[in-house]
């Protein structure tokens, strides 16, 4: 009954009410950044670009894939499967225009958590939406919101065990258990329980790496990150391209047919046909959201720790995160799957869920298909642990201070251990509600703040600044002594 309580909530809270407000901020953040998108091309060279001689912790570059570890997931994989299942064909263009328009938002909410940013006592960089509220929307509105700053990072800290920590290591436990562990002959029985023996040892392996990671802090994390996300990136991308280069007699078939469902008036007959405009619009542009984070705000909380010599420099390479995931990937899944779909007409794909369509697409590729996709569902997965780890960490920080970080990390490293050999159904509705509660203040202080966001655009980008560093101080920590 509970379950069945929070799903309804969640269908509710992430229906059209959300998608209009997501949207909406998307498309009035690209009118007051000039449409920021066409600046695409230059901010990917600057994230390849070091800042050294400015403030903060770790490079561009290394913020970009941190962030990138936590958007980069098996919602690219199964979230645009799931999309074209309940939307049609035409899903796949409302992600992808999503994305489009997600690329000002990122932008926006990474320009004031950098601009709003601050220093503690040991000479780190914190920074998110909780101090722009608390160090920006205050001081713009004279009223004190701190209670609103408070509330997000609640709500992050909250998403973070689900959506960033059990539903992650409980989908690699699953992947490998369903690879190794078929029949399910390695068993556990334990107080009445059957546990899978492989998804035990899942559990404990990952517990063992994230832990070797997370306490060694951001630098640790961003280290890896830097060098696992352009690997696995790069491994789904060949695997997708290898796929499309066998379906190349239906690719224009495939866009063709992407066009048309996005913007049929009428349900064409259900499944790839399409089901019409609004729901081909709904699914879509859910999916798109949900995989890139723009608007959430937990990207920009790991750009506030990037070395840059102004706000506006790291909020143009935080918002290439974006391009990638949904303009690139999400794209490139899209395609995958439907033409797999049009050139294999016994896939049904009415009645399958969306991480299976995508499996049966990469089932195409002799051998190999099947393993690369397991291997890029259980690194996508591992890198998203590493990226929450840290928004978490920084919310622990905000709320209680240093002393609070250890127990965090202790507790999340649990939870890894627990959630392989647990159900996790109500732990992902609840993640998907906490995603949503996160995703309003964060997008109050962009509109509260859009005057500042339009004003650092004009004078560094647009005024040909972008090189020029912010003289402005670095505040520090306030609250602790």
């Amino acid at each position: 009954m509970l379950n069945d309580f929070f799903t309804k909530f969640d269908n509710i809270l992430w229906g059209v009410p959300m998608i209009v407000i997501l949207l909406g901020a998307h498309i009035y953040m690209t009118v007051r950044t000039k449409f920021v998108q066409r600046k695409t091309l230059k901010a990917i060279k600057l994230s390849v670009t070091k800042d050294p001689d400015s403030d903060g912790d770790i490079s561009p570059f290394q913020a970009l894939t941190t962030a990138l570890a936590s958007t980069i997931g098996t919602g690219n994989i199964i979230g645009v499967g799931t999309a074209i299942a309940l939307g049609g064909a035409g899903a796949v263009l409302w992600c992808w225009i999503s994305g489009v328009f997600g690329i000002a938002t990122k932008y926006a909410e990474s320009l004031i958590a950098v601009k709003y940013r601050v220093k503690t006592r040991d000479g780190k960089m914190r920074g998110g939406a909780m101090y722009a509220i608390e160090n920006g929307v205050s001081k713009k509105t004279g009223i004190n919101f701190k209670w609103v700053a408070v509330l997000f990072a609640v709500f992050a800290l909250f998403a973070s065990f689900g959506v960033g920590c059990g539903v992650q290591t409980n989908a690699i436990a699953k992947i490998m258990d369903t690879t190794f562990n078929p029949d399910k002959t390695y068993m556990l029985h334990f107080f009445g329980m059957n546990i899978s023996t492989v998804a035990l040892i899942s559990g404990v392996v990952i517990a063992i790496c994230v832990a070797l990671v997370i306490f060694g802090g951001i630098k640790s994390i961003s280290r890896v990150c830097e060098k696992l996300v352009p690997l696995m990136a790069i491994l789904y991308v060949i695997g997708c391209i290898i796929i499309l280069s066998i379906n190349f007699d239906v690719l224009w078939q495939t866009v063709t047919l992407i066009c048309e469902s996005a913007f049929s008036f009428k349900a064409l007959g259900g499944g790839l046909a399409g089901t019409g405009i609004m729901l081909a619009a709904r699914y879509g542009v859910a999916r798109g959201l949900f995989s890139n984070e723009s608007g959430m705000g937990s990207a920009p909380i790991v750009a506030s720790a990037a070395q840059s010599r102004n706000s506006v420099r790291q909020a143009l390479i935080s918002s290439t995160g974006t391009f990638w995931d949904t303009v690139v990937v999400c794209l490139m899944t899209g395609l995958v799957i439907v033409s797999s779909c049009i050139k294999n007409p016994n896939i049904d794909t009415a009645s399958v869920e969306g991480g299976e369509l995508t499996s049966a697409a990469f089932a195409q590729i002799p051998y190999i298909g099947t393993p690369i996709l397991v291997v890029g569902i259980v690194l996508f997965a591992f890198s998203t642990i590493l990226g929450w780890s840290y928004y978490a960490e920084s919310c622990v920080d905000y709320l209680f201070g240093p002393k609070g970080i250890i127990p965090y990390k202790v507790l999340f490293i649990v939870i890894l251990l627990i959630a392989p050999i647990t159900s996790l159904d109500i732990v992902w509705t609840m993640s998907d509600i906490f995603n949503a509660f996160m995703t309003l203040p964060n997008i109050f202080a962009m509109v509260v703040l859009a005057p500042v966001i339009t004003k650092e655009t004009n004078y560094y980008l647009y005024g040909n600044r972008l090189d020029e560093y912010d003289k402005t101080p670095v505040p520090f920590v306030k609250r602790r002594k």
